[in-house]
Protein backbone atom coordinates (compact mmCIF):
# COMPACT_ATOMS: atom_id res chain seq x y z
CA UNK A 1 0.00 0.00 0.00
CA UNK A 2 2.75 2.37 0.94
CA UNK A 3 4.63 1.47 -2.25
CA UNK A 4 1.49 2.11 -4.32
CA UNK A 5 0.99 5.55 -2.78
CA UNK A 6 4.64 6.36 -3.40
CA UNK A 7 4.34 5.22 -6.98
CA UNK A 8 1.23 7.31 -7.52
CA UNK A 9 2.97 10.25 -5.92
CA UNK A 10 5.89 9.96 -8.31
CA UNK A 11 3.51 9.68 -11.25
CA UNK A 12 1.64 12.74 -10.11
CA UNK A 13 4.85 14.71 -9.78
CA UNK A 14 5.98 13.64 -13.24
CA UNK A 15 2.62 14.63 -14.77
CA UNK A 16 2.64 17.96 -12.95
CA UNK A 17 6.19 18.57 -14.10
CA UNK A 18 5.25 17.90 -17.71
CA UNK A 19 2.21 20.16 -17.48
CA UNK A 20 4.31 22.86 -15.88
CA UNK A 21 6.83 22.57 -18.69
CA UNK A 22 4.08 22.95 -21.26
CA UNK A 23 2.72 26.00 -19.44
CA UNK A 24 6.16 27.54 -19.30
CA UNK A 25 6.67 26.92 -22.98
CA UNK A 26 3.37 28.58 -23.78
CA UNK A 27 4.02 31.65 -21.59
CA UNK A 28 5.21 34.53 -23.70
CA UNK A 29 7.52 37.11 -22.22
CA UNK A 30 9.16 40.33 -23.39
CA UNK A 31 12.11 42.09 -21.83
CA UNK A 32 12.02 45.89 -21.92
CA UNK A 33 15.24 47.80 -21.23
CA UNK A 34 15.40 51.35 -19.90
CA UNK A 35 16.87 53.56 -17.20
CA UNK A 36 15.93 53.11 -13.54
CA UNK A 37 13.86 56.17 -12.61
CA UNK A 38 10.32 57.22 -11.74
CA UNK A 39 8.90 57.04 -15.30
CA UNK A 40 10.09 53.44 -15.54
CA UNK A 41 8.01 52.59 -12.49
CA UNK A 42 5.01 54.24 -14.17
CA UNK A 43 5.61 52.13 -17.28
CA UNK A 44 5.63 48.94 -15.23
CA UNK A 45 2.21 49.87 -13.86
CA UNK A 46 0.91 50.82 -17.31
CA UNK A 47 2.16 47.62 -18.91
CA UNK A 48 0.04 45.48 -16.62
CA UNK A 49 -2.80 46.38 -19.00
CA UNK A 50 -0.79 45.00 -21.93
CA UNK A 51 -0.26 41.70 -20.13
CA UNK A 52 -3.93 41.52 -19.17
CA UNK A 53 -4.96 42.09 -22.79
CA UNK A 54 -2.41 39.85 -24.54
CA UNK A 55 -1.23 37.36 -21.96
CA UNK A 56 2.35 38.36 -22.72
CA UNK A 57 4.37 38.76 -19.54
CA UNK A 58 6.73 41.71 -19.14
CA UNK A 59 10.22 41.55 -17.70
CA UNK A 60 12.30 44.67 -17.13
CA UNK A 61 15.97 45.52 -17.19
CA UNK A 62 16.34 48.94 -15.62
CA UNK A 63 19.81 50.34 -14.85
CA UNK A 64 20.89 53.65 -13.24
CA UNK A 65 21.43 56.61 -15.55
CA UNK A 66 25.13 56.62 -14.72
CA UNK A 67 25.56 53.24 -16.45
CA UNK A 68 22.56 53.34 -18.81
CA UNK A 69 24.45 54.24 -21.99
CA UNK A 70 27.40 51.93 -21.39
CA UNK A 71 25.19 49.03 -20.43
CA UNK A 72 22.80 49.12 -23.35
CA UNK A 73 25.10 50.38 -26.09
CA UNK A 74 27.41 47.48 -25.24
CA UNK A 75 24.41 45.17 -25.42
CA UNK A 76 23.43 46.48 -28.86
CA UNK A 77 26.98 46.53 -30.22
CA UNK A 78 27.49 42.91 -29.15
CA UNK A 79 24.18 41.98 -30.83
CA UNK A 80 22.89 40.69 -27.52
CA UNK A 81 19.41 39.24 -27.11
CA UNK A 82 18.63 40.57 -23.64
CA UNK A 83 16.31 43.37 -24.80
CA UNK A 84 13.27 42.78 -26.98
CA UNK A 85 12.24 46.40 -26.55
CA UNK A 86 14.53 49.26 -25.65
CA UNK A 87 13.79 52.84 -24.73
CA UNK A 88 17.00 54.31 -26.08
CA UNK A 89 18.29 57.85 -25.79
CA UNK A 90 17.55 60.28 -28.60
CA UNK A 91 21.25 60.53 -29.50
CA UNK A 92 21.49 56.79 -30.20
CA UNK A 93 19.10 56.81 -33.13
CA UNK A 94 21.66 57.41 -35.88
CA UNK A 95 24.07 54.72 -34.78
CA UNK A 96 21.30 52.25 -33.99
CA UNK A 97 19.77 52.74 -37.42
CA UNK A 98 22.98 52.62 -39.44
CA UNK A 99 24.41 49.68 -37.49
CA UNK A 100 21.21 47.64 -37.77
CA UNK A 101 20.42 47.52 -34.05
CA UNK A 102 16.79 48.66 -34.40
CA UNK A 103 13.99 47.31 -36.57
CA UNK A 104 12.87 49.88 -39.14
CA UNK A 105 9.20 50.51 -38.39
CA UNK A 106 7.86 52.08 -41.59
CA UNK A 107 6.14 48.98 -42.95
CA UNK A 108 4.77 48.08 -39.52
CA UNK A 109 3.40 51.59 -39.01
CA UNK A 110 1.76 51.49 -42.43
CA UNK A 111 0.24 48.05 -41.79
CA UNK A 112 -1.14 48.99 -38.37
CA UNK A 113 -2.18 52.50 -39.45
CA UNK A 114 0.09 54.16 -36.89
CA UNK A 115 0.70 57.69 -38.11
CA UNK A 116 3.65 59.80 -37.00
CA UNK A 117 1.40 62.79 -37.66
CA UNK A 118 -0.37 61.83 -34.43
CA UNK A 119 2.76 62.67 -32.41
CA UNK A 120 4.31 66.03 -31.61
CA UNK A 121 6.66 66.93 -34.48
CA UNK A 122 9.71 67.63 -32.31
CA UNK A 123 9.46 64.19 -30.74
CA UNK A 124 9.20 62.46 -34.11
CA UNK A 125 12.35 64.20 -35.35
CA UNK A 126 14.14 63.76 -32.02
CA UNK A 127 13.26 60.19 -31.13
CA UNK A 128 12.19 58.40 -34.31
CA UNK A 129 13.82 59.67 -37.49
CA UNK A 130 17.12 58.83 -39.09
CA UNK A 131 18.26 60.58 -41.16
CA UNK A 132 16.65 63.57 -39.48
CA UNK A 133 13.70 65.18 -41.26
CA UNK A 134 13.12 62.13 -43.45
CA UNK A 135 10.27 59.63 -43.25
CA UNK A 136 12.47 56.83 -41.91
CA UNK A 137 11.29 55.66 -38.50
CA UNK A 138 13.22 53.52 -36.02
CA UNK A 139 11.23 54.19 -32.85
CA UNK A 140 7.86 55.29 -31.57
CA UNK A 141 8.03 58.48 -29.46
CA UNK A 142 7.72 57.17 -25.93
CA UNK A 143 8.93 59.57 -23.27
CA UNK A 144 8.76 63.25 -24.08
CA UNK A 145 11.19 65.30 -22.05
CA UNK A 146 13.09 68.58 -22.01
CA UNK A 147 14.97 70.79 -19.61
CA UNK A 148 12.78 72.94 -17.39
CA UNK A 149 13.21 74.67 -14.05
CA UNK A 150 11.79 74.36 -10.56
CA UNK A 151 11.82 77.17 -8.00
CA UNK A 152 10.94 77.72 -4.37
CA UNK A 153 7.57 79.36 -4.87
CA UNK A 154 7.17 79.78 -1.12
CA UNK A 155 10.43 81.73 -0.85
CA UNK A 156 9.55 83.94 -3.81
CA UNK A 157 6.19 84.74 -2.18
CA UNK A 158 7.48 85.94 1.19
CA UNK A 159 6.55 89.61 1.63
CA UNK A 160 9.90 90.63 3.12
CA UNK A 161 11.82 88.93 0.30
CA UNK A 162 9.52 90.44 -2.31
CA UNK A 163 9.96 93.91 -0.82
CA UNK A 164 13.74 93.65 -0.70
CA UNK A 165 13.94 92.38 -4.28
CA UNK A 166 11.62 95.12 -5.56
CA UNK A 167 13.68 97.79 -3.81
CA UNK A 168 16.92 96.45 -5.29
CA UNK A 169 15.82 95.69 -8.86
CA UNK A 170 12.65 97.76 -9.31
CA UNK A 171 10.59 94.79 -10.44
CA UNK A 172 8.60 92.03 -8.78
CA UNK A 173 10.32 88.78 -7.84
CA UNK A 174 8.81 86.26 -10.25
CA UNK A 175 9.95 83.31 -12.39
CA UNK A 176 12.53 84.70 -14.85
CA UNK A 177 11.73 85.24 -18.52
CA UNK A 178 15.35 85.78 -19.59
CA UNK A 179 18.74 84.41 -18.57
CA UNK A 180 19.73 87.86 -17.32
CA UNK A 181 16.71 87.85 -15.00
CA UNK A 182 17.56 84.32 -13.83
CA UNK A 183 21.10 85.35 -12.91
CA UNK A 184 19.79 88.44 -11.11
CA UNK A 185 17.48 86.26 -9.00
CA UNK A 186 20.25 83.73 -8.38
CA UNK A 187 22.58 86.49 -7.18
CA UNK A 188 19.82 87.79 -4.91
CA UNK A 189 19.39 84.42 -3.17
CA UNK A 190 23.07 83.42 -3.15
CA UNK A 191 24.31 83.14 0.44
CA UNK A 192 20.99 84.36 1.87
CA UNK A 193 19.76 82.93 5.15
CA UNK A 194 16.24 81.48 5.03
CA UNK A 195 14.72 79.78 8.07
CA UNK A 196 18.12 79.75 9.73
CA UNK A 197 19.84 78.03 6.83
CA UNK A 198 22.26 79.39 4.22
CA UNK A 199 20.89 78.91 0.71
CA UNK A 200 22.20 79.32 -2.84
CA UNK A 201 20.86 80.84 -6.03
CA UNK A 202 20.71 78.13 -8.67
CA UNK A 203 21.56 74.57 -9.49
CA UNK A 204 22.94 73.87 -12.98
CA UNK A 205 24.54 70.83 -14.61
CA UNK A 206 28.34 70.47 -14.46
CA UNK A 207 28.95 66.71 -14.68
CA UNK A 208 32.02 65.73 -16.73
CA UNK A 209 31.94 61.95 -17.25
CA UNK A 210 28.84 61.26 -19.35
CA UNK A 211 26.65 64.06 -20.76
CA UNK A 212 25.75 66.34 -17.86
CA UNK A 213 27.49 69.63 -18.57
CA UNK A 214 26.58 69.39 -22.26
CA UNK A 215 22.90 68.89 -21.42
CA UNK A 216 23.17 71.96 -19.19
CA UNK A 217 25.27 74.44 -21.13
CA UNK A 218 23.34 73.97 -24.38
CA UNK A 219 20.30 75.60 -22.77
CA UNK A 220 22.26 78.85 -22.66
CA UNK A 221 24.28 78.32 -25.85
CA UNK A 222 21.17 77.83 -28.02
CA UNK A 223 19.62 81.02 -26.66
CA UNK A 224 22.66 83.13 -27.53
CA UNK A 225 22.96 81.70 -31.06
CA UNK A 226 25.13 78.58 -30.98
CA UNK A 227 24.44 76.16 -33.84
CA UNK A 228 25.94 72.73 -34.44
CA UNK A 229 26.64 73.47 -38.07
CA UNK A 230 25.65 75.60 -41.03
CA UNK A 231 21.94 74.94 -41.71
CA UNK A 232 22.71 75.21 -45.43
CA UNK A 233 25.84 73.06 -45.42
CA UNK A 234 25.97 70.02 -43.10
CA UNK A 235 29.12 69.56 -41.01
CA UNK A 236 30.40 73.09 -41.69
CA UNK A 237 30.95 74.12 -38.08
CA UNK A 238 33.42 77.00 -38.23
CA UNK A 239 31.60 80.23 -37.40
CA UNK A 240 28.54 78.41 -36.00
CA UNK A 241 29.81 76.35 -33.07
CA UNK A 242 32.30 79.10 -32.20
CA UNK A 243 30.37 82.19 -33.31
CA UNK A 244 30.74 85.39 -31.24
CA UNK A 245 27.23 84.82 -29.87
CA UNK A 246 28.06 81.23 -28.92
CA UNK A 247 31.11 82.50 -27.06
CA UNK A 248 28.90 84.92 -25.10
CA UNK A 249 26.53 82.08 -24.19
CA UNK A 250 29.37 79.95 -22.85
CA UNK A 251 30.78 82.89 -20.91
CA UNK A 252 27.35 83.44 -19.36
CA UNK A 253 27.01 79.81 -18.24
CA UNK A 254 30.39 80.01 -16.53
CA UNK A 255 29.46 83.30 -14.85
CA UNK A 256 26.30 81.68 -13.49
CA UNK A 257 28.27 78.70 -12.21
CA UNK A 258 30.82 80.93 -10.51
CA UNK A 259 28.43 83.42 -8.93
CA UNK A 260 25.44 81.50 -7.86
CA UNK A 261 25.80 77.76 -7.25
CA UNK A 262 26.39 75.79 -4.07
CA UNK A 263 29.89 74.63 -3.07
CA UNK A 264 30.94 71.19 -4.27
CA UNK A 265 28.81 71.18 -7.41
CA UNK A 266 31.68 70.84 -9.90
CA UNK A 267 30.64 67.42 -11.21
CA UNK A 268 26.87 67.30 -10.75
CA UNK A 269 23.96 66.11 -12.88
CA UNK A 270 20.33 65.07 -12.43
CA UNK A 271 20.37 63.33 -9.05
CA UNK A 272 22.55 66.00 -7.42
CA UNK A 273 20.06 68.64 -8.57
CA UNK A 274 17.17 66.74 -7.06
CA UNK A 275 19.07 66.37 -3.79
CA UNK A 276 19.97 70.07 -3.71
CA UNK A 277 16.38 71.12 -4.26
CA UNK A 278 14.81 68.59 -1.89
CA UNK A 279 17.23 69.52 0.89
CA UNK A 280 16.35 73.21 0.56
CA UNK A 281 19.78 74.32 -0.67
CA UNK A 282 18.75 76.22 -3.79
CA UNK A 283 16.14 78.73 -4.92
CA UNK A 284 16.06 77.43 -8.53
CA UNK A 285 16.98 74.14 -10.15
CA UNK A 286 17.64 73.11 -13.75
CA UNK A 287 16.43 69.56 -14.46
CA UNK A 288 14.38 67.39 -16.78
CA UNK A 289 10.59 67.52 -16.66
CA UNK A 290 10.57 63.76 -16.05
CA UNK A 291 11.43 64.42 -12.40
CA UNK A 292 8.78 67.08 -11.78
CA UNK A 293 5.86 64.77 -10.84
CA UNK A 294 8.00 63.27 -8.07
CA UNK A 295 9.16 66.67 -6.87
CA UNK A 296 5.61 67.97 -6.77
CA UNK A 297 4.70 65.07 -4.46
CA UNK A 298 7.73 65.59 -2.22
CA UNK A 299 6.60 66.13 1.39
CA UNK A 300 9.25 68.77 2.10
CA UNK A 301 9.42 70.94 -1.04
CA UNK A 302 6.41 69.88 -3.11
CA UNK A 303 2.83 71.07 -3.29
CA UNK A 304 2.42 74.80 -2.68
CA UNK A 305 6.15 75.22 -2.02
CA UNK A 306 7.27 74.41 -5.57
CA UNK A 307 6.81 76.27 -8.83
CA UNK A 308 7.91 75.54 -12.40
CA UNK A 309 9.05 77.61 -15.38
CA UNK A 310 10.25 77.19 -18.95
CA UNK A 311 13.94 77.53 -19.76
CA UNK A 312 14.60 81.29 -20.05
CA UNK A 313 15.18 83.07 -23.35
CA UNK A 314 17.82 85.54 -24.48
CA UNK A 315 18.42 86.47 -28.11
CA UNK A 316 16.59 83.25 -29.06
CA UNK A 317 14.41 80.83 -27.13
CA UNK A 318 15.21 77.13 -27.05
CA UNK A 319 15.64 74.34 -24.55
CA UNK A 320 17.57 71.08 -24.57
CA UNK A 321 15.58 68.05 -25.66
CA UNK A 322 15.56 65.03 -23.39
CA UNK A 323 13.43 61.94 -23.71
CA UNK A 324 13.45 58.77 -25.71
CA UNK A 325 11.68 56.62 -28.25
CA UNK A 326 10.83 52.94 -27.88
CA UNK A 327 12.37 50.56 -30.42
CA UNK A 328 12.31 46.87 -31.28
CA UNK A 329 15.79 45.38 -31.09
CA UNK A 330 16.62 43.65 -34.36
CA UNK A 331 18.34 40.75 -32.57
CA UNK A 332 15.29 40.07 -30.38
CA UNK A 333 13.86 36.56 -30.40
CA UNK A 334 10.32 37.84 -29.78
CA UNK A 335 10.09 40.46 -32.49
CA UNK A 336 6.40 39.95 -33.32
CA UNK A 337 5.38 40.24 -29.67
CA UNK A 338 7.58 43.30 -29.29
CA UNK A 339 5.82 44.89 -32.25
CA UNK A 340 2.48 44.09 -30.65
CA UNK A 341 3.63 46.07 -27.61
CA UNK A 342 4.46 49.05 -29.84
CA UNK A 343 0.99 48.81 -31.42
CA UNK A 344 -0.64 48.73 -27.99
CA UNK A 345 1.47 51.58 -26.60
CA UNK A 346 0.60 53.83 -29.56
CA UNK A 347 -3.13 53.84 -28.77
CA UNK A 348 -4.51 57.21 -27.59
CA UNK A 349 -6.21 55.71 -24.53
CA UNK A 350 -2.98 54.04 -23.46
CA UNK A 351 -1.12 57.31 -24.00
CA UNK A 352 -3.62 59.16 -21.82
CA UNK A 353 -3.11 56.68 -19.00
CA UNK A 354 0.67 56.91 -19.49
CA UNK A 355 0.47 60.66 -18.76
CA UNK A 356 -1.86 60.10 -15.81
CA UNK A 357 0.59 57.63 -14.24
CA UNK A 358 3.58 59.97 -14.50
CA UNK A 359 4.98 59.27 -17.97
CA UNK A 360 5.28 62.00 -20.57
CA UNK A 361 3.21 61.22 -23.62
CA UNK A 362 4.16 62.61 -27.03
CA UNK A 363 0.75 61.92 -28.55
CA UNK A 364 -1.36 64.80 -29.82
CA UNK A 365 -4.48 63.17 -28.38
CA UNK A 366 -2.95 63.89 -24.96
CA UNK A 367 -0.98 67.08 -25.54
CA UNK A 368 -3.60 68.63 -27.80
CA UNK A 369 -6.46 68.08 -25.38
CA UNK A 370 -7.76 71.50 -24.21
CA UNK A 371 -7.61 70.28 -20.63
CA UNK A 372 -3.93 69.25 -20.82
CA UNK A 373 -2.30 72.54 -19.68
CA UNK A 374 -4.22 72.34 -16.40
CA UNK A 375 -3.80 68.58 -15.91
CA UNK A 376 -0.67 69.08 -13.76
CA UNK A 377 1.12 72.14 -12.31
CA UNK A 378 3.97 71.65 -14.81
CA UNK A 379 1.90 70.56 -17.83
CA UNK A 380 1.63 73.99 -19.49
CA UNK A 381 5.37 74.59 -19.17
CA UNK A 382 6.10 71.14 -20.58
CA UNK A 383 3.90 71.88 -23.58
CA UNK A 384 5.68 75.18 -24.23
CA UNK A 385 9.07 73.53 -23.83
CA UNK A 386 8.36 70.79 -26.35
CA UNK A 387 7.71 73.52 -28.93
CA UNK A 388 11.21 75.01 -28.52
CA UNK A 389 13.45 71.94 -28.14
CA UNK A 390 16.80 71.39 -29.83
CA UNK A 391 18.94 68.28 -29.53
CA UNK A 392 22.57 67.29 -29.57
CA UNK A 393 24.06 65.44 -32.54
CA UNK A 394 22.32 62.11 -33.25
CA UNK A 395 25.13 60.97 -35.57
CA UNK A 396 26.48 57.43 -35.30
CA UNK A 397 29.64 59.01 -33.85
CA UNK A 398 27.62 60.90 -31.23
CA UNK A 399 29.59 59.37 -28.32
CA UNK A 400 32.87 60.79 -29.57
CA UNK A 401 31.22 64.14 -30.31
CA UNK A 402 29.73 64.21 -26.83
CA UNK A 403 32.97 63.37 -25.02
CA UNK A 404 34.72 66.14 -26.95
CA UNK A 405 32.13 68.69 -25.85
CA UNK A 406 32.14 67.42 -22.28
CA UNK A 407 35.88 67.96 -22.06
CA UNK A 408 36.08 71.37 -23.74
CA UNK A 409 33.15 72.88 -21.86
CA UNK A 410 34.06 71.45 -18.47
CA UNK A 411 37.68 72.55 -18.85
CA UNK A 412 36.51 76.12 -19.38
CA UNK A 413 33.46 76.43 -17.11
CA UNK A 414 34.66 74.44 -14.10
CA UNK A 415 38.44 74.01 -14.41
CA UNK A 416 39.16 77.60 -15.55
CA UNK A 417 41.26 76.54 -18.55
CA UNK A 418 41.55 79.13 -21.29
CA UNK A 419 38.81 81.34 -22.71
CA UNK A 420 35.36 80.55 -24.03
CA UNK A 421 36.54 81.32 -27.56
CA UNK A 422 39.49 78.94 -27.19
CA UNK A 423 37.22 76.19 -25.83
CA UNK A 424 34.81 76.44 -28.76
CA UNK A 425 37.64 76.73 -31.31
CA UNK A 426 39.11 73.51 -29.95
CA UNK A 427 35.68 71.89 -30.04
CA UNK A 428 35.35 72.73 -33.74
CA UNK A 429 38.72 71.05 -34.40
CA UNK A 430 37.68 68.00 -32.35
CA UNK A 431 34.44 67.62 -34.27
CA UNK A 432 36.09 68.20 -37.64
CA UNK A 433 38.43 65.31 -36.89
CA UNK A 434 35.51 63.03 -36.00
CA UNK A 435 33.65 63.82 -39.22
CA UNK A 436 36.82 63.53 -41.31
CA UNK A 437 37.41 60.07 -39.85
CA UNK A 438 33.82 59.26 -40.82
CA UNK A 439 34.38 60.53 -44.36
CA UNK A 440 31.70 63.21 -44.01
CA UNK A 441 33.96 66.22 -44.58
Amino acid sequence: MIQTVRALGVTAVVVASCLGGQAAAQTKQLTLCWAAWDPANALVELSKDFTAKTGIQMKYEFVPWTSYADRFLNELNSKGKLCDLIIGDSQWIGGAAENGHYVKLNDFFAKEKISMDDFMPATVVGYSQWPKNTANYWALPAMGDAIGWTYRKDWFARPEIQAEFRKKYERDLAPPQTWDELKQIAEFFQGREIDGKKVYGAYIYTERGSEGITMGVTNALYDWGFQYDNPKKPYQMEGFVNSPDAVKGLEFYKSLYKCCTAPGMSNAYMSEGLDAFKSGQVAMQMNFFAFFPGLYKDPNVGGDKIGFFVNPKQKYHFTQLGGQGISVVSYAEHRDDALSYIKWFAQPDVQKKWWALGGYSCHKAVLGDPSFPKSAPFAADFLKSMDIVKDFWAEPAYASLLLDMQKRVHDYVVADKGTAKEALDLLVKDWQKVFKDEGKI
